[in-house]
């Protein structure tokens, strides 16, 4: 493909998809005919340029109606937004969701990480493609986490037209994944999300006790049931009293950096340059992790409700809500969730008739991990390639559009609807000290009933698996993810909490606990882990991105050694995984080489 302005022009259907996101073009200058007008005066300009952070709409666009982006369309997208090519080719090539060689209009995507390799994913995938091969209209694509761990093995379809259809299944098999794909219309409806939380219906429960409970597609029942309570009280309070109320609840960031939630929003209420944004991170990319998906596709209006409270009390009135690509049914939820709400009066101009006004903006991720980083989803939403940026300055100085932005993960902010409604003193006292309110994991793996979990922080880790029915033979835990470590069969006495598990040498991460028995070989999920941080490296610092492929050459290596045969390459990934955490410029480098050093330290890898 062509890096500049080419000879190739848009078909009928590319010029469509992308002229209904961004209405018909104005001039010849924006890829209209050319008129005797167009001679006279330049129109588009600073204009269009501004609208910079559409490429990735329109990229979504073109890729829903066609299946692929062809040269063709990637110029006349450029022209209407007046983006050089070259970059544009270099965001639409940043992300796996998209292709810019011709594909099927049907692409299937296969679930290999870890989850689903250890519930039969390279079976699947060989059935699969020995019943869709070539002629067969799909494309079979082995894919990282879809975010469905729960119900493992799973595979999401992906039917370009207009409408883009969509069908999961899970767990597949290679008659309903082939159903799926050949007749997305035809399969079965997904199970309801309150099926991925084996505690529905327990009382005790506070982020997940609507889930099952209200109709997720009812703004009225959302309120029947408690709803919109915290941002009357918000209204109440002021600003500076919810952050107050925050800040004393010890609520801290729950995508895994455990940042004091209030410290951030008084450092964005408290910047002069504005406007202020808010920014919810649901592109939850970390292997095992689905409780967001599970919170977004049961309890949307609360989400729509915590983005309004944090608007408010930062001064901020747009929010930006960054949702996975991978996540159809929680886009079309959310999309419902936020048209209810700006119906009826609580997005808006006049938010409860309170003068202030707020609302939200659903951004589609488009399949890279690393956006999960703020500065990289920043980058994203802006039209750029989701590359992190380098700190400081800081989001809340200067965040999406080089204006203080706050930006929290989804199970953060619905956490601040308990903090608004029982008041901080009642929050900050469940759980410990250093660790306050209830958490959520996402259960997976080796155990009966997989799914999320609610505990209060101070639940040991042998108590959450023996919720969820571990299986006998337990050899290992990971917790928190690839990005996270793993821990002994023997040591279910580490307490869930941020400070409990730094004191065990692991992390708590995003809440991930994946089980595994003795008989998936640890080589082989090593090897998945060191592919899957190859694969998402963004490339942008030496570190990762030659770190990560020396990391996967060297588990090569000694997938079938140990001891002495394996000591020189266990020396070199030592050497390279100091070198990648003390150097890289984000949290992917820095902790690309943490399961797979617990693996060698803890559990005797290769030994």
């Amino acid at each position: 493909m062509d890096l500049h302005f080419g000879d190739s022009k848009p078909t009928d259907d590319e010029r469509a998809a992308v002229d209904a996101l961004l209405g018909p073009p104005e001039s010849s200058w924006e890829g209209a005919d050319r008129s005797d007008a167009d001679l006279r005066w330049a129109r588009g300009g600073r204009a269009a340029r501004d609208r910079r952070d559409l490429l990735l709409p329109g990229l979504h666009a073109l890729n829903d109606r066609i299946g692929w982006i062809s040269e063709g369309a990637l110029d006349y997208l450029c022209r209407r937004l007046t983006v050089p090519p070259a970059e544009a080719y270099g965001v639409a090539t940043f992300y796996a969701l998209f292709s810019v060689r011709p594909r099927p209009a049907t692409v299937l995507h296969v679930c290999t990480d870890l989850a689903c390799a250890a519930a039969g994913a390279s079976e699947l995938c060989a059935g699969i493609e020995g019943r869709l091969g070539p002629g067969s209209g799909v494309s079979v694509q082995r894919s990282p986490c879809l975010g469905l761990c729960e119900r493992a093995p799973a595979a999401l379809a992906v039917k370009a037209g207009d409408p883009v259809r969509t069908a999961v299944s899970a767990p597949a098999t290679v008659e309903q994944a082939v159903l799926a794909a050949s007749a997305p219309d035809s399969a079965p409806e997904e199970p309801a999300a309150v099926m991925a939380v084996p505690q529905a219906g327990d009382p005790s429960l506070t982020l997940l006790r609507r889930v099952g409970v209200v109709d997720p597609a009812s703004l009225d029942d959302y309120r029947a049931h408690g709803g919109y309570t915290a941002l009357r009280r918000a209204f109440e309070l002021g600003p500076a009293g919810v952050i107050r109320e925050v800040t004393d609840s010890g609520l801290v960031g729950r995508g895994g950096a455990a940042f004091p939630t209030g410290r951030k929003w008084q450092a964005t209420a408290s910047q002069p340059d504005h406007p202020h944004y808010v920014v919810c991170n649901a592109d939850e990319s970390e292997p095992g992790t689905f409780k967001d998906r599970v919170l977004m596709e049961g309890d949307p209006y609360a989400l729509v409700e915590a983005m309004t409270i944090a608007g408010y009390a930062t001064g901020a009135h747009r929010g930006y809500l960054y949702l996975r690509g991978e996540y159809p049914r929680a886009l079309r939820r959310l999309e419902h969730a936020i048209a209810q709400a700006r119906a009826r009066g609580f997005l808006g101009d006049d938010v409860l008739g309170q003068g202030y006004a707020f609302d939200i903006e659903i951004r589609r991720g488009a399949g890279a991990y690393i956006c999960g980083e703020e500065t990289a989803l920043f980058n994203s939403i802006e039209g750029y390639r989701g590359e992190p940026r380098s700190k400081p300055p800081f989001p809340v100085e200067k965040g999406l559009f080089g204006k203080p932005t706050v930006e929290n993960n989804v199970e953060t902010l619905v956490n601040v609807l308990p903090v608004l409604t029982m008041g901080a003193p009642a929050y900050a006292a469940v759980g410990t000290a250093g660790s306050t309110g209830p958490k959520l994991y996402c259960v997976s793996g080796s155990v009966d009933r997989p799914g999320v979990y609610e505990l209060p922080f101070g639940a040991t880790l042998g108590e959450l698996l023996e919720l969820a029915g571990v299986r006998d033979g337990l050899r290992a835990v990971l917790l928190g993810g690839a990005a996270g470590g793993f821990v002994r069969a023997d040591e279910m006495d580490i307490p869930l909490t941020f400070e409990g598990t730094r004191a065990a040498g692991t992390t708590l991460g995003s809440g991930v606990v994946m089980a595994f028995d003795g008989t998936v070989p640890l080589p082989r999920l090593l090897l998945r882990i060191a592919e899957f941080f190859r694969d998402e490296s963004c490339g942008q610092c030496v570190p990762c991105r030659v770190g990560t492929v020396r990391q996967e050459e060297a588990l090569h290596r000694i997938a079938e050694r140990t001891g002495a045969a394996a000591a020189d390459d266990i020396a070199l990934l030592r050497e390279v995984g100091r070198a990648m955490r003390d150097a890289s410029i984000c949290g992917l480098g820095q902790t690309a080489w943490n399961a797979v050093e617990s693996a060698i330290d803890r559990l005797g890898a290769y030994a």
